[in-house]
């Protein structure tokens, strides 16, 4: 399996109709708010400081309705060098929030046109699942899981395996998940896992009939009007990603290329990471999901969307939706994040989103800062909308 990033030239146009000015400030804050909209500036001024205090050298965010973006803005740079200043044309490299913008979203469609429902087993797409079971007893639980199963991380498999050590291409990777032990029975507990994203994966492009990088922009990105999202974007596009983690025993950094390793080793097309992509592509499909809830989606129905996004309680205390997790608050939400310092949440009560994406795992994975900073800036951020 392959895939062929969007064009460059398709890229470059779409940048270029960004409208945030720049306003050159220590960080290189870029900022474009909407008229009488929520002041977000306690928020700038978090992120501004997690910056200063090196959680992540750069930042954009956006902050919207169904309707409208209220706030949309770029904070530092690509890297701490500050040779160039991060705007909203940045791409991140957006890890585990790959699971929800593109194959979450690939199985509401699928769903939708009823080509899968989410109580299939997972063999009646993967059949070998069954045949390269390593034990009966193995044998036995996988019959029983299904599409719900992976999405709520609840079929018992491993969370994450180093497969990239020993596999270097998609097929190797999946022969690889596929003849892994289960950990436990299915339904028997929730355990957060990038194998069964991979499986779910496999399950879209083979019920869709094409690869899932071709699902994706077929039926969400193109529909969604997301320019800026794509798998392996081409080196034309280096300048415009920010960098993630150093490579070992090397000045390099990953850039342009996914950082998860087995996403890597599986040529950047598996279910569980490989997407790159700008917070406001990101908040159009956030928007669209937010007029699902209110029914009024044209991309996709009320009745699909509310399916995904309730609590499937497959297992004791997981309170998963499919592929969205449950957000801490006194409101109804959904959300996700990613390894390289990511976040999309969408406040189905507030009915509002918004969307932070960083590349804090720059210069090195061992930074433990962003989740204050986050913390602090969508409480600030969700003040801020509520006292509007």
């Amino acid at each position: 399996m392959s895939t062929k990033p969007l064009g460059f030239a398709f890229l470059q146009a779409a940048a270029a109709k960004c409208l945030i000015h720049l306003s050159f400030l220590p960080i290189f804050a870029v900022t474009a708010f909407a008229g009488g909209a929520p002041d977000f500036s306690g928020a700038a001024a978090i992120l501004r400081q997690g910056i200063e205090d090196r959680a992540f050298p750069g930042c954009t965010v956006v902050v919207g309705t169904a309707d409208k973006v209220l706030w949309s803005a770029a904070f530092g740079s690509l890297d701490y060098s500050r040779a160039t200043p991060v705007t909203c044309a940045t791409l991140y490299d957006l890890a585990s929030v790959t699971k929800v913008t593109g194959t979450t979203a690939v199985f509401m469609q699928l769903v939708q046109q009823g080509k899968v429902r989410v109580t299939d087993p997972v063999s009646k797409y993967i059949p070998e699942f069954i045949d390269l079971a390593p034990t009966s007893e193995d044998k036995v639980w996988r019959k029983q899981i299904t599409i719900e199963h992976l999405l709520t991380h609840t079929a018992g498999l491993a969370a994450w395996k180093a497969y990239y050590r020993t596999q270097t291409n998609y097929p190797a990777m999946l022969h690889a998940i596929l003849t892994t032990p289960l950990e436990s029975e299915p339904g028997a507990r929730f355990r957060y896992s990038d194998l069964g994203m991979c499986l779910a994966g496999e399950i879209a492009a083979r019920a869709g009939g094409k690869p899932l990088a071709e699902l994706e922009r077929e039926l969400v990105f193109v529909p969604l009007g997301m320019t800026n999202t794509l798998r392996n974007p081409p080196v034309q596009m280096l300048a415009r990603i920010a960098p993630t983690e150093k490579l070992p025993n090397s000045t390099n950094m990953v850039r342009g290329v996914v950082h998860d390793e087995n996403a890597r080793a599986g040529e950047g097309i598996t279910g569980h990471a490989g997407l790159f992509s700008t917070a406001e592509d990101l908040a159009k499909l956030a928007a669209e999901l937010l007029r699902a809830d209110d029914g009024n989606s044209k991309w996709l129905s009320q009745a699909v969307f509310r399916e995904f996004a309730r609590e499937h309680d497959l297992a004791p205390n997981s309170h998963r939706g499919l592929g969205w997790g449950p957000e801490r608050g006194d409101q109804r939400a959904i959300g996700h994040n990613g390894f390289t310092g990511t976040y999309i949440r969408i406040e189905l009560s507030r009915k509002m989103y918004l969307v932070l994406l960083t590349n804090a795992v720059h210069p090195t994975r061992d930074n433990d800062k962003l989740g204050a900073v986050r913390r602090a800036a969508i409480a600030a951020i969700l003040g801020a909308f509520d006292k509007k």
